[in-house]
């Protein structure tokens, strides 16, 4: 059995080393072939120093790099482009994730599964980053009920999950719907994210917010059925508004003075029509990007020896 590790790495500088020292003590343990695909998202740090001499030194170690930073998704899926082994681990190199767990992942895919999700529970970060986390899952349950509570970046993938996942073609993606999505018995591995010992994460708020609107709009029609139903709503409720000002007027002879009203009425239907504006503008750029068919990334190098001559 090969076992592939696919690793995305943007400013890890610090973590890459000891993440793959780890890796090799439990696959040393477990007796598995396995290569290690490293991708560099266009990381500024000393991050491609370090992967050019694990891959000098380990023909398994693979490394593409970035002519600039294209996100962790772009880094995934050019990773999982060029896996050869049977099932897939994607992990991050931050040192975050418990790699004993690989282990009961692989015991999970062999008993059927053709996905195992390493899903947060618990995570040694910060109050914000804690509640920030909480409020965005949740809000993806609404739309994804599958979604576990806490989010997942570590699984494993097997082969027959993998094939279809590739031929997936689509910008702005939302990758854990992906996973989700394409409804292969999936297990669920509980872990308690652990404190990142190196450099901080570039997991910025900008970032956050672009993964959420994608994986909103992406994954689920709920924004443009919410703006049906308030437009709908606002319609039923304007007409018996317009039914009783002129009931006033011209039954009770009752002049309207509501200066008040008619200027909140504006103030939230003026809002509302731009909210929907937005969104419906949020999906029109995502048909013109799609349209456009740029390339997902852009490959600067690779750093692949063929095994077949080692």
């Amino acid at each position: 059995m090969k076992l592939s590790f696919v690793i995305p790495v943007f400013r890890n500088a610090g973590s890459i080393v000891p993440t793959y020292e780890k890796l090799m003590a439990l696959l040393l343990q477990l007796q598995y072939d396995h290569e290690f695909i490293f991708v560099n998202d266009g990381s500024d740090d000393s991050s491609m120093e370090e992967l050019l001499p694990l891959h000098h030194k380990d023909f398994r170690v693979k490394v593409i790099s970035f002519s600039r930073n294209f996100g962790q998704v772009p880094a995934i899926i050019a990773g999982l482009k060029v896996v050869s082994g049977e099932a897939v681990v994607i992990m991050s190199a931050d040192l975050q994730e418990p790699i004993e767990l690989i282990e009961e992942m692989i015991a999970k895919w062999k008993a059927g599964n053709e996905i195992v999700i390493g899903h947060r529970v618990d995570r040694e970060d910060s109050f914000i980053a804690n509640k920030a986390s909480v409020v965005f899952y949740r809000l993806m349950r609404y739309v994804n009920p599958k979604m576990p509570k806490g989010g997942f970046d570590f699984m494993l993938i097997g082969q027959k999950a993998l094939q279809v996942l590739n031929q997936i073609d689509e910008r702005n993606r939302f990758f854990q719907g992906d996973i989700l999505w394409l409804g292969f018995s999936t297990a669920f591995i509980p872990y308690s994210r652990m404190k990142r010992p190196f450099g901080k994460s570039q997991w910025t708020l900008s970032k956050k917010l672009k993964y959420f609107i994608d994986g909103l709009l992406n994954t689920s029609y709920a924004p443009i059925r919410v703006m049906s139903l308030l437009g709908i709503s606002f319609s039923f409720i304007g007409f018996i508004y317009a039914i009783v000002i002129a009931y006033n007027r011209f039954i009770n002879n009752t002049p309207f003075d509501g200066w008040a009203p008619i200027m909140i009425l504006i103030l939230i239907i003026g809002g509302l029509i731009m909210l929907m504006l937005g969104i419906i503008g949020e999906y029109v750029w995502r048909t013109y990007d799609e349209t456009r068919k740029r390339p997902l990334y852009i490959i600067k190098d690779e750093f692949i020896r063929d095994e077949t001559n080692i």
